[in-house]
């Protein structure tokens, strides 16, 4: 534990922010549906894990023994709400703009922390639940700016909630799974039964697999790349080096990232109420997630 990182933590955590604040962009980048995105963004993903997984066969034989049956349904039910979160997101970001897209999605810790008080019986304190009400309070602010954008923005901002709710789910299963089982076996099931869902929704809806624009296998690939493995996994490793509150809360700044990508990229503006509800909305998961702690 003691062994010095190849990396500063912090720097890697910087890193990671920047990674995941291209998400939104590479997604409005692409012409494909929201589905097939999602499922060639975790098809590459993971095809780009597989080499690990193969180095380290031994540790994850060793790991999936460990596994029960139970385990193996809820990384099915976690990679099915994984698949679904990532068909919502990507939905809403056709409606409304990157800035209220990844700002409402940044709910999902108060989905996640109210799933814990349910399931988990944890406690919150009066300042988390302040800043709880907050963040909502930023989201509805968002909320009321973009219906005067019209009825798609607003339709766009509920499908990023409903994103941010289905993700909570992905993180409540994993909390309990990852209690007792390797986080990088739990992962790579969970990304390959998500895989599997998000293939069959596609092939359901009779969208053709193999004829996308060929500049969107460039943008499939870039999301497995960026915000998938050089985003979350490198979140996943600076954890060892730096506590975990400070990097859930760290991890808002993707909301400010993607904003400023979308800007210079896409030519998106930010309004004033966008401005008010996502500081007011950021503001309030800062507190939430700073005194959750009863």
């Amino acid at each position: 534990m003691n062994t010095k990182p190849l990396v500063p933590p912090y720097a890697a955590l910087v890193i990671g922010i920047a990674a995941v604040s291209s998400s939104a962009i590479f997604v409005k980048l692409c012409a494909s549906s929201p589905g097939l995105i999602a499922a060639y963004r975790l098809l590459f993903t993971v095809l780009l894990m597989v080499p690990f997984m193969i180095a380290a066969r031994s540790a994850v034989r060793k790991s999936l023994k460990t596994f029960t049956k139970l385990d193996h349904w809820l990384c099915l039910v976690s990679g099915v709400f994984l698949a679904f979160h990532f068909i919502t997101w990507f939905e809403s970001l056709r409606y409304t703009s990157v800035a209220s897209s990844v700002v409402l999605v940044s709910l999902q810790p108060l989905f996640t922390f109210a799933g814990s008080i349910w399931i988990f019986k944890e406690r919150l304190s009066q300042k988390s639940w302040f800043g709880g009400s907050l963040a909502i309070f930023g989201s509805v602010v968002i909320g009321w700016g973009d219906f005067s954008l019209g009825a798609n923005a607003l339709y766009g901002d509920l499908l990023a909630l409903f994103s941010a709710f289905l993700v909570s789910v992905y993180w409540l299963i994993g909390q309990h799974v990852r209690t007792h089982a390797d986080s990088g076996t739990y992962t790579f099931l969970v990304y390959g039964f998500s895989t599997f869902t998000l293939f069959v929704y596609v092939l359901v809806r009779g969208e053709p697999l193999l004829s996308p624009p060929p500049m969107d296998w460039a943008w499939f690939l870039s999301l497995a790349v960026f915000p998938t493995l050089l985003g979350h996994s490198v979140f996943n490793w600076v954890i060892r080096w730096i506590p975990a509150s400070v990097v859930s809360v760290s991890i808002l700044g993707e909301a400010i990232g993607a904003a400023i990508l979308a800007y210079f990229i896409l030519g998106e503006t930010v309004t004033l109420q966008q401005t008010v509800g996502g500081i007011l909305l950021l503001a309030g998961i800062f507190l939430f997630n700073r005194y959750h702690q009863g």
